[in-house]
């Protein structure tokens, strides 16, 4: 990622308020960079999803703009924004509307003319990238949770977007699946795919975030690499958030002050390096000591 390259999204929202009054955003200025993940966290009712929803111009702003890859997007050329930006919903229902997986999957290239053998070769390749080539025929209404929000990945990746965005990607997952769908959106970021997610697991976004942005209240309150909002506690405090295990941890065991851990693995990796270069006698489990 580099913040001196022109921003893939830039989007000035001043103020966006819903028909029956409800104000979801205000006041917020927000940029996706190349090859970034930008993981968005808050409690519920922050706007992360009134964000995520103005990144494709779904929802647009009341007073602002939203520029994507350098277009400024008005009424007259919203099908750009959702071709570089394809969003993947919290509801995989809403998204799925044809009888076949593959159906579904084909449904975006048809609208945009594709040529029938090309767009069911692009199809069934978008669905190999995402593990799910083997879901093909299946019927979209009988898939499991996992197995849809995997299908309607491949429904935005076969349009080939600058930016995907996915909203809640974990929700209502088992463990197995919300790895399957954390090691996809893993897959396509490494493909040179920026990616923007909103997440109420910290966990996540420590392990698959450059960078953080926190909301309260309709703003973005708080932004930066994990290490910097994680360790912020005045900042998660006022978002009502609890760090992640790792960075809670660290600082029970008085490692913060030298090392900011915020995933599994970096305290792992932490705390084999201590025992490792440790040079004092440590205990047994037994109570004697060991060198």
């Amino acid at each position: 990622m580099s913040r001196d390259a022109t921003p893939l999204i830039d989007l000035r929202c001043e103020a966006h308020t819903y028909p029956d009054g409800t104000v979801g955003m205000h006041d917020v200025d927000f940029e996706v960079y190349p090859n970034e993940v930008v993981a968005l966290v808050g409690g519920n009712g922050a706007g992360k999803s009134t964000l995520l929803e103005h990144l494709n111009a779904t929802l647009v702003p009341d007073d602002g703009e939203l520029v994507v890859d350098g277009t400024p997007v008005t009424e007259d050329n919203k099908q750009y924004a959702r071709k570089e930006v394809g969003f993947v919903f919290q509801d995989a229902d809403t998204q799925l509307v044809a009888p076949t997986v593959l159906d579904d999957v084909l449904f975006g290239l048809q609208n945009y003319g594709v040529a029938d053998d090309e767009a069911q070769e692009r199809a069934r390749e978008a669905l190999a990238t995402v593990d799910a080539g083997h879901l093909a025929d299946r019927i979209p209404h009988y898939l499991s949770g996992g197995e849809k929000r995997l299908v309607g990945l491949a429904g935005v990746l076969v349009l080939e977007p600058s930016v995907v965005v996915l909203d809640e990607p974990l929700a209502g997952l088992d463990p197995e699946r919300s790895r399957l769908v954390a090691d996809r959106i893993t897959q396509i970021h490494e493909e040179g795919i920026s990616v923007v997610l909103s997440t109420h697991d910290l966990e996540f976004a420590a392990e698959v975030a450059d960078r953080v942005c926190v909301m309260a209240d309709g703003n973005v309150v708080g932004s930066g690499t994990p290490q910097t909002v994680f360790y912020d506690d005045a900042l998660l405090a006022d978002a009502n958030l609890h760090p992640p295990s790792a960075v809670r941890i660290a600082r029970e065991a008085g490692l913060a002050a030298t090392a900011q851990p915020v995933t599994e693995a970096d305290l792992v990796s932490l705390l084999t390096g201590f025992t490792e270069d440790e040079t004092t006698e440590i205990p047994a489990p037994d109570g004697r000591g060991r060198n």
